[in-house]
């Protein structure tokens, strides 16, 4: 039986790719119709190692390279998802999904509505998003928001090995298309996973740190300014909610109105341009539902409104830091 991970006590130290290993690798094992699909995810043991060993256990047929044409493999993965399979196509980055966003939007997330359900698309697009040090402005990009703009997807970024191998287990059994979106820069990250069977559910925050003067909302890699910031602050006396949203879309609204209605305070911070993202989706949506609970207006934490710079000073400038999120802090409390 699944069971979400805070109810398992035997653990284990993995990291970030081998919990993305073990996770398709297990649900490969479990049923024959999942392959995994992608540029150099077999001889090469994934372009970040992050299908090691897959190509040795389950062969060519089911892990499989590809030419660079993302607009061609995706098209076969929603071709054979729609056909009974349940394929994982990797991207080497999310900046190259941008050649096979047609097959992704105009294809995996309509089908079932414009088959009226004749179809389903169970797929799963993953790869790395976001920046990756000084990878420039055409491969520094983060989609979230866009992809959650579209009805029909479902979106997934998870900042931890736990959460990366218990959403993405969900992610491979759900009948509807997922992005599931990693980062570069988290690969060799090391976390404790649980030991044996586990998943977690798409669509549900997590607390990750208990506060009561201020909420701060994040997710993905960027979420460890968020921690690096109520540790400083906690010496101050403040004490930081931090919630991980684990699944962009859905967005768990009510496990963020909770914690605001608790600490009357937001901070969201998120890696992305500052026009129309998640973070202004969730400044309305707490104005709306809990502007009486608010003691300051919502303050929210973008990079800067440019493509990504290559100098690593301006870069620097450029990305959210732990000190954007504590002046945010300081400014919704009145410091």
């Amino acid at each position: 039986m699944s069971t979400n991970v805070e109810n398992n006590e035997h653990m284990k130290t993995l990291q970030f790719r081998e919990a993305i290993v073990e996770a398709m690798s297990e649900e490969m094992r479990r049923d024959d119709s999942i392959y995994l699909m992608g540029e150099e995810v077999a001889e090469y043991n994934g372009a970040y190692k992050a299908s090691k060993g897959m190509l040795d256990e389950f062969g060519p047929e089911r892990v499989i390279d590809t030419p660079i044409s993302e607009l061609g493999f995706s098209g076969i993965g929603v071709g054979s998802a729609m056909v009974g399979n349940r394929p994982i196509i990797e991207f080497m980055t999310f900046n190259f999904a941008l050649v096979g966003i047609d097959q992704i939007i105009n294809n995996a997330a309509k089908i079932r509505q414009m088959s009226g359900g004749q179809f389903n698309c169970p797929i799963v697009f993953r790869g790395p998003t976001g920046s990756a040090g000084q990878l420039a402005a055409t491969h520094s990009q983060a989609f979230e928001s866009w992809y959650a703009n579209c009805p029909g997807l479902k979106v997934v970024v998870p900042s931890n090995p736990n959460d990366a191998k218990g959403l993405l287990k969900s992610a491979i059994r759900d009948d509807d298309p997922v992005i599931f979106m990693e980062s570069e820069q988290m690969y060799g990250d090391k976390g404790e996973v649980p030991e044996g069977e586990f998943t977690i559910p798409i669509g549900v925050a997590e607390i990750k740190r208990e506060g009561t003067d201020v909420t701060i909302v994040s997710f993905g890699k960027i979420i460890k300014e968020a921690y690096k910031a109520a540790d400083e602050l906690e010496k101050d006396g403040i004490s930081c909610e931090i919630i991980d949203l684990r699944t962009v879309k859905p967005l768990d609204y009510e496990a963020i109105l909770k914690s605001v209605k608790k600490t009357n305070r937001l901070v969201v911070l998120e890696e992305a341009w500052p026009f129309g993202n998640v973070a202004t989706e969730i400044t309305y949506m707490i104005q709306s539902k809990a502007f009486d609970y608010l003691d300051a207006p919502v303050v929210k934490i973008n990079t800067a409104d440019t493509p990504a710079p290559y100098s690593p000073v301006l870069f620097q400038e450029w990305l959210p830091n732990h000190e954007d999120v504590i002046k945010a802090v300081k400014k919704v409390l009145y410091k």
